[in-house]
């Protein structure tokens, strides 16, 4: 999370959507960057109301605006797929390196019963608020890269270049047609925060 003074911006870090190379090109310019361990880096929009909000509260009563990046559903999974397919991880319990992306995706629909592997949230869990509604004011796809950095570059007055970062080693990722109309079906609400988010 990059929360910027001036402009009353909060970038909201959703993992495995392009957070680190935005991090990496905007973190000087913030005022407040919360970074590096993982459950510092990605808090959601409510932990942010909860303990973060609060202590930008002094600083005067424009309200700050929330910005956050939107994978594709099965490509965030495809993501997160390849990211725990890396050769370090073979043989800890969150390795898929062994398994098929179909079989992958397939755990992860099991709710509960979901092996370490699968155990992820969800994209649209890091957009809502207390009551569940979707909460974030500029939601950009990760397809949409560029008018994120557009806008986020008018917003901060200044040129943003974005190096790749933390990319996920290649790895096969093929979906039966089954599994993928399960998903489209068990993923309905993360397609439609993708779709309703900004695409150009």
């Amino acid at each position: 999370m990059l929360i910027f003074i001036q402009p009353r911006l909060v970038l909201l870090s959703v993992p495995k959507t392009g957070t680190t190379a935005l991090e990496q090109a905007l973190a000087p310019k913030a005022e407040i960057a919360f970074r590096s361990r993982p459950e510092i880096k990605h808090l959601n929009h409510r932990q942010y109301l909860n303990r973060i909000k609060p202590l930008l509260a002094p600083l005067g009563e424009k309200p700050f605006e929330s910005v956050a990046v939107l994978r594709e559903p099965l490509d965030w999974l495809r993501s997160w797929y390849r990211f725990r397919a890396r050769d370090e991880l073979i043989g800890h319990q969150n390795s898929t390196a062994q398994i098929s992306f179909d079989q992958f995706v397939r755990d992860y629909l099991s709710d509960d019963r979901r092996p370490p592997h699968a155990r992820l949230g969800r994209q649209s869990d890091f957009l809502i608020d207390h009551a569940g509604k979707m909460a974030v004011q500029h939601v950009f796809r990760y397809e949409a890269m560029d008018a994120l950095v557009a806008f986020l570059a008018q917003r901060l007055k200044t040129p943003i270049t974005l190096e790749r970062a933390n990319v996920s080693p290649p790895a096969v990722a093929d979906l039966s047609p089954e599994t993928q109309s399960m998903a489209r079906t068990e993923l309905a609400q993360e397609y439609a925060a993708w779709e309703a988010a900004i695409s150009a």
